[in-house]
């Protein structure tokens, strides 16, 4: 049973529970209003009875009963008056009020009510001149009777066309309440790993469905960050994995080309483990990097900013074994001034990528530059090669965008992407200013570490 259905079934339920309580309610209070009018016509003709008979000296028996032949009585009605003693002074009718039920009157209060059978009946004591008479009186009260049944008649039926109209209209209104949730299950079948992008259109308020809306927009969000994330991930490590995995091939092929010194050996062996905690170093990095894309927070430590750039330059080095990187610094008398609180391995990538792309793109020296102004480091890699076109300064830091004067070069575009994404997460400002065939130069300004 689908949701739509149920809805309507237990809406259906509810109003007709609603509906039979208020048909009970309708004639339970019409019974005991046509019960309690019929009690006090049977109580005014006991009165009416005993103060013709009792009171009235010129009415006897004989002309009480003439009396009451020529009046409307009620239906079937039975009387019956007797004095203290019991003694029977007048009775019409009767056919139900024997000896013994009279009887059983006598000790009662002044007025009470009675059933015999299907009739309804009253006793009354008459007081007149301190002498006390019982007045019973029976009739069966036949309209009462056609009116409830008619009355059962009308709220059967009655009930019966609001219960088909209700199943009607429940189905309709469920249907219309439904409607946005097919819609969203319709529109969440187009979604799938391809289509992280699309989202759920939201409607105005603030009722569950927009919010289930909203909270599965949130929840693609959450995936499409999570998607690209590992699609980064996996660009960031072939990229920045390249060029040890690249240098330790070389070495291991040297070693392997022919026989060399027991020196050769360890030279070359250091070289490789060398290479290798690079490479874990890396892989932590580009791990810690992914993990931490989502809520903007990496792990930072004291750590000297000169360092992280001459061991990047290091790295480089043999890489572009001819090619002269010179790092310009004047240290001050407090090394501390160059203490920052960074991600060494984060900071070395992004040194790594600006300086690589400083000697892929320049066949002149690459300069790196030192200077400690107030609170804050700054430092510039500069080249003098190509540069980069105006208009496409600032699309450089998107991923798999290569700007257009450099498509000759080997690499993939992601190099730029990776600098802007761990500058951000450090809180570093990264300018860029490049002419054409004269070079580019990259400037960051990093805050030095609170020193107490």
């Amino acid at each position: 049973m689908n949701i739509k259905i149920r809805l309507s079934f237990q809406f259906t339920a509810i109003v007709f529970i609603i509906l039979m309580l208020f048909a009970v309610l309708v004639y339970y209070f019409s019974y005991t209003s046509q019960l309690k009018r019929y009690r006090e016509d049977l109580l005014n003709s006991a009165k009416n009875s005993a103060t013709l008979l009792i009171d009235v000296t010129e009415v006897d028996s004989t002309l009480l009963k003439k009396i009451q032949r020529e009046t409307i009585l009620l239906d079937e009605e039975e009387i019956v008056i007797t004095n203290a003693s019991s003694t029977l002074i007048y009775s019409n009718n009767t056919k139900h009020l024997t000896d013994s039920l009279i009887n059983s009157y006598f000790t009662q209060d002044d007025v009470g009510y009675f059933s015999v059978g299907e009739k309804d009946g009253v006793f009354y004591n008459h007081v007149f001149r301190d002498q006390t008479y019982k007045v019973l009186v029976l009739a069966n009260d036949n309209t009462r009777r056609k009116n409830l049944a008619d009355l059962k008649k009308i709220l059967f039926w009655s009930v019966l066309l609001c219960l088909l109209l209700l199943t009607m209209l429940s189905y309709f209104f469920a249907s219309n309440a439904i409607r946005p949730i097919s819609k969203i299950i319709k529109s969440v079948k187009n979604i799938n790993s391809a289509k992280l992008s699309e989202r759920l259109r939201v409607g105005k308020g603030n009722d569950e469905i927009v919010l289930l809306a909203r909270t599965f927009n949130e929840m693609l969000a959450n995936l499409e960050v999570a998607f690209s994330n590992q699609k980064e991930f996996v660009s960031n490590a072939s990229h920045e994995l390249r060029t040890p995995l690249s240098v330790m091939i070389l070495e291991s092929d040297f070693l392997l080309n022919k026989s060399r010194s027991e020196e050769e050996y360890k030279e070359h062996v250091v070289a490789l483990v060398n290479n290798l905690k690079r490479l874990n170093a890396q892989l932590n990095s580009l791990l810690e990097l992914a993990q931490t894309t989502n809520d903007k927070k990496i792990q930072l430590q004291p750590l000297r900013l000169d360092e992280v750039v001459f061991d990047a330059i290091h790295q480089l080095k043999s890489k572009y074994p001819e090619r002269k990187i010179i790092s310009k610094i004047q240290y001050p008398e407090n090394e501390n001034e160059l203490l920052v609180n960074g991600n060494a391995g984060l900071l070395s990538m992004v040194f790594r990528n600006l300086i690589d792309n400083a000697c892929k793109f320049s066949d002149e020296d690459v300069l790196v530059e030192f200077d400690i102004v107030d609170k804050l480091i700054k430092i510039t890699v500069s080249d003098k090669g190509l540069g980069i076109p105006a208009d496409e300064i600032d699309s450089i830091y998107n991923p798999f965008k290569r700007a257009s004067n450099v498509k000759f070069k080997s690499g993939f575009g992601i190099g730029l992407s990776i600098v802007f994404k761990i500058l951000e997460l450090h809180g570093i400002e990264l300018t860029v200013n490049s002419q054409l065939n004269r070079g580019t130069q990259f400037t960051m300004l990093v805050k030095k570490q609170n020193i107490a």
